[in-house]
């Protein structure tokens, strides 16, 4: 299936991404990558009371 990688797959994207950017700008992608999943998921737990007392002042 599509959704499935084994670990042979996995090895190659990453040597395949390791020779296309290099060591040090692979660990920057990684990193800009998992500050930006962590900011999209803080953002859509985030409870914004300023949102919640619009929508109530609207009524």
């Amino acid at each position: 299936m599509f959704g499935q990688f084994g670990i042979w797959e996995l090895i190659l994207i990453l040597a395949i991404l390791l020779i296309i950017f290099g060591p040090s700008r692979l660990g920057d992608l990684g990193s800009s990558l998992g500050k930006g999943i962590s900011g999209f998921r803080k953002s859509l737990k985030d409870d914004d009371p300023d949102n919640k007392e619009e929508g109530q002042s609207g009524t």
